[in-house]
């Protein structure tokens, strides 16, 4: 990712329109209809224009890029995980080179995150409750994070432990073993391709037009 002191910030003068609710009115006085028939019209959203070629491309742009880095992180897990899950590492690779491109794998997506919960995340929170961190309110009251940052934590769980097991085998600390190496990675990968996949979808043309223009595009740093 680029660095964030390039991106010029989205103003916060610019807010969604707040729809205030409407006040209760007596049936008698305003010959309404039943309450069922004005619950569908208040449910139903007017569709949005459809997008030009251009506007999709640039509606488009954060979650092409996305996926650009998660994709790499995917082939590098499925490379791990065959090798755990065969007990035959890719031809030419020693038992070092492996438990290496797993810490480096692990320190990839450690920063990636790092990038993402400190310089995209927020931004884009401004609007989309998505990325919303939560934390606000007290007691029962409190808002949860959104789901997305909830996965982050569960991945990093699993990081952990992963990490500790191949440096205590790159030491000498254990004896490396694949099937141990495929457990470890079981316990976490469920939720880390789940979120490879939403995070992206999230950022799709379709979504982001609810929340940003064309403009603030631009600027949300990616």
């Amino acid at each position: 990712m680029p660095s964030t002191e390039q991106a010029r910030p989205i103003s916060d003068d610019v807010v969604p329109v707040e729809v205030s609710e409407a006040q209760p009115v007596e049936a008698e006085e305003a010959g309404a209809e039943p309450e069922a028939a004005v619950t569908e019209d208040v449910k139903s959203e007017p569709a949005l224009p459809p997008l030009s070629a251009h506007e999709y491309r640039q509606y488009n742009k954060l979650a092409a890029r996305m996926d650009m880095f998660h994709e790499h992180f995917r082939q590098t897990w499925t490379m791990l995980y065959q090798a755990a899950s065969s007990g035959r590492r890719p031809a030419g690779m020693s038992l070092r080179q492996y438990i290496d491109q797993g810490l480096q794998f692990l320190s990839q997506l450690t920063l990636h995150h790092g990038i993402e919960e400190q310089h995209v995340f927020p931004v884009l929170a401004r609007r989309m409750p998505e990325f919303q961190g939560g934390g606000k309110g007290k007691g029962k009251g409190k808002q949860r994070a959104a789901e997305l940052l909830r996965q982050h934590g569960e991945i990093h769980k699993g990081m952990d432990a992963m990490e500790d097991y191949l440096r205590r085998c790159r030491c000498g600390e254990a004896d490396f073993e694949s099937a141990v190496m495929k457990a470890q990675m079981d316990t976490w990968g469920a939720v880390l391709w789940k979120h490879l996949d939403q995070e992206v979808e999230t950022l799709r043309p379709e979504n982001m037009r609810k929340y940003w223009s064309l403009e603030d595009i631009k600027h949300i740093p990616m």
